[in-house]
């Protein structure tokens, strides 16, 4: 399943995958530079918390607030309830072994308020070995510390000095730190995102225009006729010293390379369609000439068994040779273009006219017709599409045994029609399906091996229906052979329907 999703999702264009490469890679540096600023400030303002620790203890413990001779070091005597000099939010708590002997809260008006309870018990534990350390009390959190007091003479008792200072103020220049940031890096992100998109734009557009032009060399028609490529790479992008313009001169010279290639491969062809066409041209008249005295011969001289059985045996393959010779000239009017004029051809009456001549011809096989009950026209030349369904139907019988069914339809879909001939033959073999159509083609072993196949029928077919803007295409499996005409309708039919005309022979 997760192989099936990945192949199912859309491919990310370069463009993209260099923005988000881009801002994932600034989002990784805003998110470090967050992290070390918070840190580094948090360490800063801790340290000026625990800087201001010891003074404030050694200001509770005098009357006015002030050491005298500026030695802050708190006393035995030390007083937490003593407010002066100290900022609001300071907490003080004195413990003799453990016991509370007073705290003091100093509040925003400068008077004192005693520690809970809860507070007293976590403020009971601390060590003066360990230095500042951060709790969370009832009234918020704070950063404390403990300080051994020294003892007094004739007390032989431990006395602990615990003050604290909020972290109110630290706590929201972090936060405010945090949200600067914060909103710096994501304005930063938009903006980088934007004008990384304009630039990644418009520096990929040369590479926009090497897909153009090389997706507009693919759509042109290269397999045959003269070929002419318009397209290149535009001076402007095909500019040596860049990547992309190097890309760009070597895809003008490739394309320059192919169409010199497709102008030889076209010259060639020409020549060979014009010797072609002038030797079937030049046959023509020594073919006919050996056709009239062979016959000559026969009807008016006496000839030996023998020697009429070979006459008649030059009189075949003279007719053979003339049926040729006609195909390639066939071929070559329709590759110079040399066609009538197209009309509106009665498709049904032909195929009617067709299909009963073949029936005449091979009566061994089963016909039938499949057709509208509308007549169908499409817009072609009549002798071509006439020539069509003779090839097909020929070829339908001369390829498979006696007794045969062979079934011809007509099926109209939109502005389509469709011509098919199905034989219930033997079928052809696939390796010869792909050549099925090439010029001299023969694929004779694969049906019946009739003799006298020239390879020239169906490419004359194909080459017909093109002419006429149709498609031609077969299928074949053993019992079902079928070629499928399509040719545009002159009109569409008013009503459907079929007419069905079987003959079992």
């Amino acid at each position: 399943m997760r192989s099936g999703a990945r192949a199912g999702r859309r491919p990310l264009h370069l463009r993209t995958k260099l923005i988000l490469a881009t801002l994932a890679l600034l989002t990784a540096i805003c998110a470090g530079i967050g992290v070390l600023s918070h840190l580094s400030m948090s360490t800063y303002l801790t340290a000026q918390l625990d800087d201001a620790l010891r003074p404030a203890a050694g200001r509770a413990g005098f009357p006015d607030g002030r050491p005298p001779g500026g030695d802050d070091r708190p006393s035995r005597d030390v007083d937490p309830e003593n407010a002066a000099g100290q900022r609001p939010g300071t907490l003080n708590a004195v413990f003799d072994d453990d016991a509370v002997r007073t705290s003091a809260l100093v509040q925003d008006d400068g008077s004192t308020d005693p520690l809970t309870v809860a507070d007293l018990d976590l403020l009971a534990a601390l060590d003066p070995a360990e230095g500042p350390q951060e709790l969370t009390l009832g009234t918020g959190h704070y950063r404390v510390d403990a300080v051994a007091l020294p003892a007094a003479a004739g007390d032989a008792g431990d006395a602990v000095l615990v003050t604290g200072l909020s972290t109110t103020e630290r706590d929201s220049t972090l936060v405010s730190l945090d949200i600067t940031v914060a909103g710096l890096s994501l304005a930063g992100l938009v903006l980088t995102g934007l004008a990384g998109t304009v630039i990644i734009r418009r520096s990929l557009r040369p590479l926009e225009e090497l897909s153009a032009v090389a997706t507009s060399v693919s759509q042109l028609p290269l397999s045959s006729g003269e070929v002419a490529i318009p397209v290149r790479v535009p001076p402007a992008v095909a500019r040596p010293g860049t990547e992309v313009g190097t890309v760009g001169l070597a895809l003008n010279g490739m394309i320059d390379h192919v169409t010199s290639a497709l102008r030889e491969r076209h010259a060639s062809e020409q020549k060979v369609r014009q010797f072609v066409a002038d030797a079937s041209h030049e046959l023509r008249t020594p073919l006919t000439s050996i056709r009239g005295y062979t016959e000559l011969v026969l009807m008016s001289e006496a000839v030996s068994p023998s020697g009429r059985s070979a006459l008649e045996r030059v009189d075949s393959e003279s007719k053979r040779m003339s049926s040729l010779v006609e195909d390639l000239l066939l071929l070559a009017r329709l590759d110079e273009g040399q066609r009538e004029e197209a009309s509106d051809v009665d498709l049904t009456e032909l195929v009617i006219e067709t299909t009963s001549d073949a029936r005449v011809s091979a009566p061994g096989y089963s016909w039938s017709l499949d057709l509208p009950e509308e007549p169908v026209e499409v817009r072609a030349v009549e002798p071509e599409i006439r020539q069509v369904l003779i090839n097909l139907l020929s070829n339908a019988h001369k390829h498979t045994p006696p007794g045969t069914a062979v079934a011809t339809a007509l099926t109209v879909t939109g502005s389509t029609v469709r011509i098919t001939v199905t034989d219930s033959g033997p079928g052809i073999d696939p390796a010869f399906l792909d050549t099925i159509f090439t010029r001299f083609s023969r694929g004779d072993a694969a049906r019946s091996a009739n003799a006298g196949s020239t390879g020239l029928g169906l490419a004359i077919v194909q080459a017909l229906v093109e002419a006429n803007g149709g498609a031609i295409s077969v299928t074949s499996l053993p019992g079902r052979t079928q070629f499928r005409v399509d040719l545009p309708l002159a009109r569409p039919l008013a009503r459907g329907g079929a007419f069905v005309d079987q003959d079992h022979a």
